[in-house]
């Protein structure tokens, strides 16, 4: 099943920030592109300083799904949005980055001004399945031979290395930026014991921290 991915990537210099624009499976156009940086400078009220913002919108199977990825005083930030239409979308993940924002406010802030450390971290990358959702992998199975199937069952493969930041925070902190990022963990440095720790999300919606040997 062929996908139009990154079928428009645009750069709004505005008087702050880059915003970039991604669009999937849908032509995005200049109303879409207006209403969603529209809504997105409604959060300068907060007094956060964002760095980079992305928005990524797509359609699949009369899903329209926008996604606002934000760099907030070098803390990563996602909400998503999914509805039957592209602005109803936009309205519910800016509603949630608000939310978001308005509950974390003075901890964004006083992380930024406490100046939190960092030292270097590689990651490796790995080559994801080709579609972007879990809960369409068996309807895509269904619908593909089995060569097709054999393709996305087989082992991924490294496509790229990077090194990322490893901060020293507090369990708070570390736990504030895993709620705003909406990824399944993070690693950090702990401030207590200077040890590195994993802090994940777990099925029954508390939080894990493993700490290796």
């Amino acid at each position: 099943m062929e996908q139009r991915k990154a079928a428009i990537k645009e750069k709004f210099a505005n008087e702050e920030y880059p915003i970039h624009i991604i669009g999937r499976h849908l032509s995005v156009t200049d109303a879409m592109k207006s209403y969603a940086v529209d809504k997105l400078k409604k959060i300068e009220r907060f007094g956060v300083r964002v760095i980079e913002a992305t928005i990524v919108m797509d359609i699949q199977k009369l899903v329209h799904t926008v996604d606002f990825i934000l760099n907030v005083n070098n803390t990563k930030i996602k909400v998503s949005g999914r509805t039957d239409t592209m602005y109803a979308s936009i309205d519910q993940a800016l509603g949630k980055l608000e939310s978001k924002l308005r509950r974390y406010h003075k901890r964004l802030s006083e992380h930024h001004a406490k100046g939190v450390k960092a030292t270097s971290m590689n990651v490796n990358v790995l080559e994801g399945p080709p579609t972007p959702y879990l809960d369409d992998i068996n309807d895509q199975i269904e619908e593909e031979n089995l060569k097709q199937r054999e393709e996305e069952l087989k082992p991924r493969k490294v496509i790229s290395h990077e090194t990322l930041p490893m901060r020293t925070l507090s369990q708070e902190e570390a736990i504030m930026k895993l709620e705003l990022s909406g990824d399944q963990f993070f690693i950090y440095k702990s401030e207590a014991d200077q040890k590195v720790k994993v802090i994940y999300r777990r099925e029954d919606g508390n939080y894990g921290v493993i700490e290796p040997e």
